[in-house]
């Protein structure tokens, strides 16, 4: 055996060795062979197992000592065992620190292995990097190397699938030690068959890639904050008093007065730091981001095939790799930490009513996760204004439904008008009266004030994201954001995986063809088989959409023709009512259905792009899963408010579907109140459900799998079951962080039912406010509780997301324009009162709506089977629509009112959507993007800045001045004992040489 070589014996069966003394060995430690060796050679062959296990689960810990042939069992040997395996515990809290308990562990990486069959442990090593290891690449085998094996045990069976993911580990490991990495790895796992690879990033790697990120740093230099003075002071200071209860009780929460002077780290410039405390001075945020970055700038390049992480990722050589929290969020005895601050100030339904702590959301998961939630707060308090003027417009209608004179004339029977049948043969003349509680109804939601709150609502929208862009910029301000936009595109500029792969693909195909090696790129005629994908792929999406909605249409008709059969007139009265529910029902599973599968084929859609960086990536998929899920989600309700009731036709001469449907009328108070029904309905389920079943359900019916399945792996171990779980293996188990697209998604939409139709519905920014109340604090709780830690995202805004915002908020003032103009009777109750009221009032309206039509031009075949079921013959009915009586000389052709009420409808979306518009640009440019306050800070910061460097600057003038003068001094002294000097020996005239000054 060579000088330096380590081996194993097997122990005796009968050996005194514990419970697993036959199946492998537990917390195996291979020391040198002297043991007063350097500390830092001993670090270099420690074994894989660098868990922290409590005490009764300590494996056995051999030294190789070459004198001894076997290993006994005497008082002098388990002495000195047990002296080398103190419980590591303490010092590496259970998994958040290296074994040795002061290096931090800031990034995780999980793989899957496959234990030998002979039930053997394997050699087990780590590639532990210090000062002295970084020229040692490749000498520290992973599992599978330097196995040692006795003689008569079978080799085991070779699986090639399984060493190529063990190399590739092994190269990539190699390559992070080099840049200067330090990795430590446990085997010894609770979870069966998972390795862990634990790195951490010393100082040195922390700084250097700090400067190359140009990560804003705390400088020494602390500045006064400007305070206001006099009435606005007042007014700050009794805001503060009153709002001390909804405060969070966290220390970020407070206001600041005095503030650190920011810059982009730099080595050469570290005297200007704050370094007083090193451990500290890189936050676990940042120091997990800067671990994330070399991760993805490192790469394994065997077989010809660059891989970074995500592509080790993507197959399979790596199954994980995450950040740790912080520590435990509940439990007896758990640690002060950030995490279990955020669940007790943040993520619990208790503190609703206050506000969230967003310097802690961010100081632990980053600008682009706090951007989130601080965007879905400015948002929520936005919504109560909204909520406030939609109650009151609801209780307006509530308190004049009474004397609203079309819904009482409508439920007058003196009247005694008659309607037209609503479908061919199976329905009867009905009384107008029967639909009374419909036009009452329709009253709360459309009178004059609906037309005050759609002009509110355009405001309230712009008002919404001028307050956002100054809460952004505050926000860029307090945490260090202000002129990111260089270090953002650094970032944000790494190729794809995917993109690399691809790449690499077609240069080796060009290669072989052509032996050219010039570096390749994608063009357009690359993807252009993807793009012909994707605009295939949408446009039979919104077909699809279209096709379910029309199916919905044909539901409605048929169902409405069956229930009219029905002999009951209760069953005949509620007839729309049942036909209406039972389809905004079917629309709202179809739409959640969709939802689901919409998504997956936008990301589907957009991988096969192959866009270059994940930005590009990221927005492309926005795109895309908007587009289809805005189709799905507002089809149904477009087809309510715009097209439903506009191509019937007239009795008589009706338009038909496959030459036997009838196409559907509006109720005679018009289609408004169905459209309230339809988007209330579709708006509130689709929140309950997807926030209780998706959000909530589904991650509770996961963890209960896993338990499960924890629970029966328990039950056949109970030693390991025993074991307390590292911070790794608990987080392991935790849901992967999947992106805020399906959170920022899930609002957007929401925004879209509050702004494009709440002419429609006013009480929709109520429903959306008590949403969101819950909302946050269920996102809340799933990303501190259910989650793995996301790695921390610097942004500085909420990216295309604002402009999605933009754009609904434009569409929804010409959508509204035309609800109130063509969905509503808002515009033809004016044109009859100045145009027709004989009085002034609006007496005689309903009449003036409807038509008439003689009972003896229907068509053969379609006339009601039972003409006496009202039990009087029936010889004029009429039907809502403005068209010339039977008795004039062009009977049943457009009446000149028609004419008059669509040009005044057309008028007045016309003067709605300039009007408006106009306001809300006016709102946009009164109200500066940057507050005024913020920006005198972010001058003063650069005065500051320019300061501080002018002092730097003399200060080393000043030095070189003093350098300088010495010099000369001594020039003159050499000088003036010269003719000494020259009789001296040449060595003593080195004290009169003047050294040069290298500046």
């Amino acid at each position: 055996m060579e000088k330096d070589e380590i081996h194993l014996r097997r122990l005796p069966a009968a050996a005194p060795w514990g419970p697993h003394a036959d199946s492998e060995f537990h917390g195996v430690d291979f020391l040198p062979e002297d043991l007063n060796e350097a500390p830092e050679e001993t670090g270099m062959r420690v074994n894989k197992k660098y868990s922290c296990l409590p005490a009764e689960e300590k494996g056995i810990h051999i030294i190789n000592i070459r004198a001894i042939e076997d290993i006994g069992y005497d008082q002098h040997e388990s002495t000195l065992l047990n002296s080398l395996s103190k419980n590591p515990d303490a010092d590496c809290k259970y998994g958040l620190y290296f074994r040795d308990g002061k290096r931090k562990v800031d990034y995780i990486l999980v793989y899957h292995y496959k234990k030998s069959s002979s039930g053997k442990t394997l050699t087990r090593r780590v590639h532990h990097n210090d000062s002295s290891a970084r020229s040692t690449k490749q000498d520290q085998p992973l599992p599978g190397k330097g196995v040692q094996l006795e003689m008569g045990e079978s080799e085991p069976h070779v699986d090639y699938h399984e060493d190529d993911k063990r190399f590739r580990r092994e190269e990539y490991e190699g390559n992070l030690v080099e840049a200067g990495l330090e990795l430590e790895r446990d085997e010894d796992t609770k979870i069966h068959g998972v390795g862990f690879v634990k790195i951490h990033a010393p100082w040195n790697v922390l700084c250097r890639e700090a400067e190359f990120l140009k990560l804003k740093m705390p400088t020494k230099k602390m500045y006064q904050i400007n305070q206001t003075h006099g009435l606005l002071k007042k007014i700050n200071s009794v805001i503060q008093k009153i709002t001390e209860p909804i405060q969070p009780k966290v220390a970020e929460h407070k206001p600041q007065t005095v503030k650190r002077l920011s810059y982009p780290f730099s080595r050469e410039k570290q005297h200007l730091f704050d370094l007083s405390d090193r451990d500290s001075f890189f936050d676990s945020k940042t120091r997990s981001t800067i671990v994330y970055e070399i991760l993805k700038r490192t790469t394994c390049t065997k077989a010809k095939y660059s891989m970074g992480i995500t592509s080790l990722l993507a197959n399979g050589v790596y199954s994980a790799a995450y950040p740790l929290h912080d520590g435990d969020y509940e439990g007896e005895n758990v640690e002060p930490n950030d995490r279990k601050l955020l669940c007790e100030e943040w993520a619990s339904y208790g503190v609703f009513y206050k506000y969230q702590p967003i310097d802690l959301v961010r100081k632990y998961f980053g600008e682009k996760i706090g951007l989130y939630f601080a965007w879905l707060g400015v948002y929520t308090q936005m919504l109560i204004p909204a909520s406030i003027v939609g109650i009151i417009v609801f209780l307006y209608g509530c308190a004049t439904v009474d004397e609203n004179i079309p819904s009482m004339e409508m439920c007058d029977q003196r009247n005694n008008i008659t309607m037209c049948p609503l479908c061919d043969r199976t329905c009867s003349y009905w009384k107008m009266s029967s639909a009374c509680a419909t036009a009452r109804a329709s009253h709360l939601f459309d009178n004059p004030a609906t037309v005050f709150f759609s002009v509110f609502m355009a405001l309230w929208a712009a008002t919404f994201m001028e307050h956002w862009k100054r809460k952004q910029m505050r926000l860029n301000y307090r945490w260090d954001l202000t002129g990111f936009e260089e270090e953002e595109e650094a970032v944000k500029d790494h190729p794809r995986a995917e993109y690399e792969a691809k790449v690499l693909e077609k240069s080796l195909r060009k290669e072989h063809k052509h032996k050219e090696t010039d570096k390749e790129k994608l063009t357009w005629k690359d993807r252009f088989p993807a793009y012909l994908t994707n605009f295939v792929g949408i446009i039979f999406m919104v077909g699809l959409t279209f096709a379910i909605v029309f199916g919905v249409i044909i539901y409605r008709i048929s169902t409405a023709a069956a229930l009219a059969i029905s002999s009951t007139p209760s069953g005949r009265s509620s007839v729309r009512v049942t036909v209406t529910a039972t389809a905004v029902i079917i629309n709202l599973v179809v739409i959640i259905i969709l939802d689901e599968v919409y998504g997956c084929i936008a990301r589907w859609l957009t991988q096969i792009e192959v866009p270059k960086t994940d930005k590009n990536f990221e927005d492309r998929l926005i795109f895309k899963a908007f587009l289809l899920k805005f189709v799905n989600a507002y089809t149904p309700i477009f087809y309510v408010a715009f097209f439903k009731g506009r191509f019937v036709g007239r009795p008589g001469d009706y338009v038909y579907i496959f030459h036997s449907f009838r196409m559907e009328e509006c109720a005679p108070g018009g289609c408004l109140m169905e459209l309230c029904i339809q988007l209330s309905i579709i708006m509130l389920g689709k929140q309950l459900i997807q926030n209780n079943l998706f959000e909530i359900g589904i991650p509770k019916m996961k963890k209960f799998i896993r338990y499960m399945k924890l629970k029966r792996r328990r039950s056949l171990d109970h030693e390991e079951h025993m074991k307390k779980k590292q911070r790794y293996e608990v987080d392991y188990n935790l849901e992967p962080f999947a992106g805020l697209t399906p959170e920022y998604m899930e609002m957007i939409i929401q925004f879209g039912f509050v702004t494009l139709f709440v002419a429609s519905f006013p009480l929709a920014p109520l429903f959306a406010l008590l949403n969101n109340i819950i909302e946050i604090r269920l996102d809340a709780k799933k990303f501190v509780t259910e989650l793995r830690r996301p790695v921390a995202v610097r942004a500085k805004d909420i990216g295309i997301w604002y402009n999605i915002l933009r754009g609904i908020g434009k569409l929804a003032v010409i959508i509204n324009a035309f609800v109130i103009s063509f969905t509503s009777d808002f515009i033809p109750r004016l044109v009859y009162l100045y145009m027709y009221s004989e009085n002034g009032t609006m007496h005689g309206f309903v009449n003036h709506t409807l038509s008439s039509f003689n009972v003896s031009d229907f068509q053969a075949g379609t006339a009601p089977n039972d003409p006496m079921d009202l039990g009087y013959e029936v010889q004029i009915c009429r039907y809502k629509d403005y068209r010339e009586p039977p008795w004039s000389e062009n009977k049943y052709d457009i009446s000149k009112d028609f004419w008059a009420v669509l040009a005044a409808r057309l008028a007045f979306v016309i003067v709605f959507q300039n009007l408006v518009m106009f306001m809300s640009d006016f709102v946009d440019w009164i109200i500066p993007d940057i507050p005024k306050d913020i920006s005198q800070q972010i001058h003063k910061e650069k005065v500051l800045m320019v300061e501080v460097f002018m002092r730097e600057e003399q200060g080393k003038l000043q030095m070189l001045e003093t350098w300088k003068d010495k010099d000369k001094k001594k020039g003159e002294n050499c000088n003036n004992h010269s003719p000494r000097l020259s009789r001296s020996r040449s060595g003593s005239l080195s004290s009169c040489h003047s050294y040069p000054l290298d500046v």
